[in-house]
């Protein structure tokens, strides 16, 4: 098992890249894998539902995750590690990277859906991938995992969207190919993960994300938003009403990604008052946040249950129409 020293060494040495680094529980032999992976101070909120009440999104007075908490700062991270035998996550975002998983199958029984067929793992399809579209796969900065499988580090393009992350072939690339760009993180070397480590297999700069690869990683393009149907009365209310209602929509489209459900949270909060106060109903808070949320690149799942969470967090203070017209002078 790796101690503080070599652990902290190896953090300091992803930072020199330039890649942001935050702290992974510590490894024991008998961990389950998805507990070894996980941040090691998980915050109780989540960006849409912060309240606050964690300590550090008190003190930094916003939410502050683990892609947030990421940092290169060499004092930052000896003050972590010198501590405990944390393992090291690298997030890939602030880091400008686009890391491909080639994963290996677990038991006997993880065997390859019909499109394909005759693949032994990941490696395998990430070069039939290439053939098929007419790419390489460049040699580039390469970790094995703990189980046996590799990391493929490249640098995330630098123009075009923000890649996300993707998984095997529920919408990702393939079979046993994962990847890890914003909003993701991976395991860096020098960490173990339920007792095995995971080693630098090709020491070298991350090589530029094949132009292949970043085609089929580029996310869809967003619907465009819909006519928005809100019947309002014709008085200086509804013109209010309506005026709320463009703001929102607008710091809804502005949102810079990452805070983006963050964003409908409040936009919902602030549409919920008014709805808790009369002067819309919850369905027309729906038909306006809705599609300017898809237009953004959420999800619609994500996109149903954050508002549903800013309505009932906006029912709480209800702003009623009568009140409108002092707030408005």
């Amino acid at each position: 098992m790796p101690d503080t020293s070599s652990l902290l060494a190896a953090a300091l040495a992803c930072a020199a890249r330039g890649w942001h680094v935050f702290p992974l529980r510590p490894d024991h032999p008998a961990a389950a894998e998805d507990e070894a992976k996980r941040p090691a101070f998980p915050n109780r909120c989540t960006a849409e539902r912060c309240d606050r009440t964690d300590p550090r999104c008190h003190a930094a007075g916003r939410h502050v995750g683990w892609e947030e908490r990421a940092t290169t700062d060499p004092e930052r991270i000896r003050r972590a590690w010198s501590t405990r035998p944390y393992g090291i996550g690298i997030a890939c975002g602030p880091s400008g990277l686009v890391v491909v998983d080639l994963d290996v199958p677990k038991h006997a029984d993880d065997t390859p859906p019909p499109g394909w067929a005759g693949m032994r793992d990941g490696a395998d399809v990430l070069i039939a991938l290439a053939d098929r579209h007419g790419g390489t796969i460049d040699t580039t900065y390469t970790v094995t995992t703990g189980r046996g499988g590799n990391h493929l580090y490249y640098q995330h393009p630098s123009s075009g969207p923000d890649l996300r992350n993707t998984t095997g072939d529920r919408g990702g690339l393939g079979w046993k190919v994962d990847t890890r760009a914003h909003g993701g993180y991976v395991v860096a070397a020098g960490s173990t993960v339920a007792g095995r480590p995971y080693t630098v297999a090709l020491d070298c700069d991350p090589d530029p994300l094949p132009a292949w690869l970043a085609g089929l990683l580029a996310p869809a393009p967003r619907p465009a938003p819909r006519p928005l149907a809100v019947a309002l009365p014709t008085d200086r209310h509804g013109a209010y009403v309506a005026a709320a209602i463009r703001r929102q929509v607008a710091h809804l489209a502005a949102a810079p990604d990452g805070q983006r459900n963050h964003a409908l949270f409040t936009s919902a909060v602030a549409l919920g008052q008014l709805a808790a106060g009369g002067a819309l109903t919850e369905d027309d808070v729906t038909t306006v946040l809705e599609p300017a949320a898809l237009s953004i690149g959420l999800q619609p799942g994500e996109i149903a249950r954050t508002i549903a969470s800013g309505l009932r967090t906006g029912a709480r203070n209800p702003r009623h129409l009568a009140n409108l017209g002092r707030a408005a002078a």
